[in-house]
């Protein structure tokens, strides 16, 4: 079970976009990276490529961030903090280090 899933709120915490907050829009865990909506966005020239249709000229998007350098915000006591992991009738939850409320997915 990953500390950090789709749809999490999370916090920057090292880098140029330190103390920035967004939600997380895609997950890559072999590379141990997360895409954050609104944090981190860089520009890439892309050229025309022959007769396929794909966008030309520079174009904006999110890069992905190191998993360690984001922090999971808790939707009860809105703060960033660790995840635990406790067992809940059977099942392994996420659980918030600092109130100890449980993190449901929405």
């Amino acid at each position: 079970m990953t500390r950090i899933k789709k749809g999490d709120t999370v916090e920057v915490r090292s880098g140029e976009h330190r103390g920035e907050r967004g939600v997380v829009h895609t997950v890559l865990p072999k590379k141990e990276r997360v895409v954050v909506s609104g944090v981190n966005i860089v520009k890439r020239h892309q050229r025309p490529t022959g007769r396929v249709r794909t966008q030309a000229g520079i174009i904006e998007f999110e890069a992905p961030l190191h998993l360690s350098k984001v922090m999971l915000v808790c939707p009860h006591c809105n703060q960033t903090t660790r995840v635990a992991h406790r067992f809940e009738e059977g099942r392994r939850v996420r659980a918030c280090q600092k109130c100890g409320r449980t993190i449901e997915k929405k």
